[in-house]
């Protein structure tokens, strides 16, 4: 059993940058993935970037070259760093972490709100 606690959303102008954190109460080594989905109002949950058991990275369209995700095994949380940052982009933000025989994960979220 994992419990994951979202931090970093805020109120950013449009072209700001924000790091979102995902801190997981277990080593984060050997899950199979790890990543962030964005629901914003009147939408559905998407995914926007996921890494993998075997460090691969995905992001989605609207997501690549302007986001990162990285894993701190360390301290076992996961961050994706969001730069270029547009209005389109305001959303509640919900890490997730999936592992073997065990349901999806998710993280309480945390809301990032790209205005003026």
């Amino acid at each position: 059993q994992v419990q994951l606690v979202e931090s970093g959303g805020g109120l950013v102008q449009p072209g700001g940058s924000l790091r979102l954190s995902c801190a997981a109460s277990i080593r984060i080594f050997s899950f199979k993935a790890m990543g962030w989905y964005r629901q914003a109002p009147g939408k559905e949950r998407e995914l926007v970037a996921t890494i993998i058991a075997g460090g691969l990275i995905n992001y989605a369209d609207s997501a690549k070259g302007r986001f990162t995700i990285s894993r701190d095994f360390a301290k076992n949380t996961v961050h994706l760093q969001m730069n270029s940052l547009k209005p389109e982009d305001t959303a509640v933000y919900y890490c997730y972490v999936d592992r073997a025989g065990t349901p999806t994960t998710w993280g309480q979220g945390t809301l990032v709100t790209v205005s003026s």
